[in-house]
């Protein structure tokens, strides 16, 4: 098991998406998680951000050239309790097993930490 974490200023995200928009959030985010992520949250958008970099911290590899941001969905069910599943060419890279997502906010940041059994 290998365990991630990953802790991000909101400020940061809220000046990236003023200052990048919507090159910021193409180059992060996938079209499934654009459509269910309010974007109107800076919070909600750190905290996805958070959980890319946690789980490629967990894998091992960070953000780069063996997994890209696009590689990882992040979604929520219906409690609300967040999930990330692979793309199925980083899934076959990686293999999981099974995985735990948290993501929490307060004080300005925004903090996601994953648990990954291979």
């Amino acid at each position: 098991m290998q365990i991630g974490t990953d802790i991000v200023s909101i400020d940061r995200i809220k000046e990236s998406l003023e200052r990048f928009g919507d090159r910021f959030l193409d180059r992060v985010f996938n079209q499934e998680e654009r459509d269910t992520l309010n974007l109107n949250r800076v919070q909600s958008v750190a905290g996805y951000w958070a959980s890319k970099e946690a789980i490629s911290k967990a894998l091992g590899c960070g953000i780069g050239r063996d997994l890209s941001f696009l590689d990882i969905t992040i979604s929520k069910d219906r409690r609300g309790k967040p999930h990330f599943k692979l793309s199925v060419e980083a899934g076959e890279r990686f293999n999981i097993r099974a995985s735990s997502l948290s993501i929490a906010h307060d004080g300005g940041f925004a903090v996601a930490v994953v648990a990954i059994e291979f």
